[in-house]
């Protein structure tokens, strides 16, 4: 979906930029010219990005790993 007509930016293009670290609409505004026209796209663009985020926390957040401790004693290790 097209966010922004004036300057041809996609929903993709948003989702890229958060994947790439952007987590503010000034962010998007400087790096993709979102919103530097008209302005009539920003809310729009300020929603795709609140839902990038929520996905992009939700997925580092199932992607967590488990680490097993492990416990060394003194005497085992004697020969």
């Amino acid at each position: 979906m097209i966010v922004c007509v004036c300057n041809n930016v996609s929903e993709k293009n948003i989702r890229h930029a958060v994947e790439g670290g952007m987590t503010t609409v000034s962010e998007l505004r400087a790096n993709l010219d979102v919103g530097t026209c008209c302005g009539k796209c920003v809310s729009c663009a300020r929603q795709v990005l609140r839902e990038c985020m929520d996905k992009t926390v939700a997925a580092k957040k199932s992607h967590v790993t488990h680490i097993q401790q492990i416990h060394f004693h003194a005497d085992a290790m004697a020969v």
